[in-house]
């Protein structure tokens, strides 16, 4: 695991060159939970100063759909990396190949069916019908140590695992928001150089989106901070706000040096 001392805030950090912010949605762009009037206004100033935001999220592909086409965004990648929408499509990308799809979400129920039998308490989340490529269950109030063994056991199973603060996902083992976002990039929005781009985020799901050997600059809301022990890659900087409000005191930080 890494060090607190890696952390740097965000005044230290040299972005005049980042032209696309690839955000978490969760925790990163919400506080409380909720889209506030003052991120809106910072989607409409990035979009000014021809700075695009692409939302990567653990939400399902119900949510994004609509989410996609109702912001201010080149797009949204939904399920950690499993599927993407752009603003001009209301028709998404699979980006994990599927070659059927009622045997996945049935091998999918199985694992979770698995894991219920050793972790009872585990209740499916809401919006799973509306999921693709994963399976979702709500957090609870599981320790990192449960955490733990939920992941191995996927891992035996065959699957891969990842958690927010929102909830656990089951999905295929390589599937993650680096890989995604890259795929993406590569075949949707070939014009954006890695110095150009910037990843933002505040749980493990967004573990891949610290990466160095993916991103040159990864940025954590100050909420990181609950899970940075936990973390493998941490972020090269931290705002001092939490959630939404640490986006909108990146993007100020960003307007004001252009």
């Amino acid at each position: 695991m890494g060090h607190l001392p890696t952390l740097k805030h965000l005044s230290e950090a040299s972005l005049s060159n980042i032209r696309l912010i690839a955000t978490d949605m969760d925790g990163t762009l919400t506080k409380k939970g909720k889209f506030s009037a003052k991120l809106l206004q910072a989607f409409e100033d990035l979009e000014a100063a021809e700075i695009k935001v692409l939302i990567i999220t653990g939400r399902s592909a119900g949510w994004m759909s609509g989410i996609s086409q109702l912001m201010p965004v080149v797009g949204a990648i939904a399920e950690n990396g499993g599927l993407f929408y752009t603003s001009e499509h209301d028709q998404p990308v699979t980006l994990t190949p599927i070659p059927d799809l009622a045997a996945h979400r049935q091998s999918l129920s199985v694992a979770f069916a698995k894991l219920k039998t050793q972790f009872p308490e585990i209740q499916e989340s809401a919006d799973n019908r509306f999921r693709v490529t994963d399976w979702t269950f709500d957090v609870a109030a599981f320790s990192s140590d449960e955490l733990k063994i939920m992941a191995g056991l996927c891992q035996e199973m065959g699957w891969g695992f990842t958690y927010s603060h929102v909830q656990c996902h089951i999905k295929p083992q390589e599937q993650n928001k680096a890989m995604g976002l890259w795929q993406v990039l590569r075949e949707y929005l070939p014009t954006f150089s890695r110095e150009q781009i910037l990843s933002i985020g505040d749980s493990p799901n967004d573990e891949s989106l610290f990466d160095p050997q993916h991103f040159d600059v990864s940025i954590g809301v100050a909420n990181v901070m609950k899970y940075i022990n936990q973390l493998q890659h941490q972020p090269q900087y931290i705002t001092q706000a939490a959630e939404g409000d640490g986006f909108c005191e990146l993007c100020r930080y960003m307007l004001s040096r252009k």
